[in-house]
């Protein structure tokens, strides 16, 4: 229990900003684009509490995927709404890589910082779990990033795909977004998900954290 709770301190923050980064830069980026939805529905914030899914948040500690409520965007504002929406979807994963590099340095600045200061209790008793949650905060934005990139609709690697596709190919490509959830939910029961985008997490997050 106590092993819980500790993991929970640990991970809850990088997991709570690394969702509410996602779900803000998709906003940003549509309300950039003339897409004033997620800024009316009060979306266009960086307070985790607008952006927190529950089952969301509680299933990346049991099966290390999350989500968020998705930033409703309107794609009738934008001028070209598939290239648009391309960058849209875009915003969410680059934010998440963006973070993700930013943890590592800091990382490497904080071992910079306990190797000049002078050893104390009280030090160590902030730096360690900081250190902890910097860790975690490069997984988890790795994950977050890797896993939206994939193309598979409704993920963010699909409108992506969508926004690079010819129109013709792009109309078909859609069409199998009413089986997207189903499709991830039985790659990731099966194991397959996993055994795709865990090696490439794990060699990103090798290369950041070395």
């Amino acid at each position: 229990m106590n092993q819980f709770i500790t993991q929970l301190i640990i991970l809850a923050p990088p997991l709570l900003f690394a969702l509410t980064f996602h779900e803000f830069a998709h906003g940003y980026v549509a309300y950039r684009l003339g897409d004033p939805t997620a800024k009316d529905a009060g979306r266009l914030t960086l307070n985790p509490l607008k952006h927190l899914d529950p089952l969301g948040t509680i299933a990346f500690f049991f099966i290390k995927f999350g989500w968020a409520k998705p930033v409703p965007v309107n794609p009738n504002y934008f001028q070209n709404p598939r290239k648009d929406m391309l960058w849209v979807a875009l915003a969410g994963p680059a934010t998440n890589l963006a973070v993700a590099v930013a943890s590592a340095i800091l990382t490497k600045g904080l071992w910079l910082l306990a190797n000049i200061l002078p050893y104390s209790v009280a030090a160590e008793a902030i730096l360690v779990p900081l250190n902890s949650m910097l860790i975690a905060s490069v997984w988890i934005n790795l994950v977050l990033c890797i896993f939206n990139f994939l193309p598979i609709p409704p993920l963010d690697g699909s409108r992506i795909l969508m926004g690079l596709l010819p129109d013709n190919l792009a109309v078909s490509y859609m069409r199998i977004e009413r089986f997207g959830f189903v499709l991830i939910l039985i790659l990731a029961f099966s194991g397959l998900l996993s055994k795709v985008i865990v090696p490439i997490i794990s060699f990103a997050n090798s290369l950041l954290l070395s």
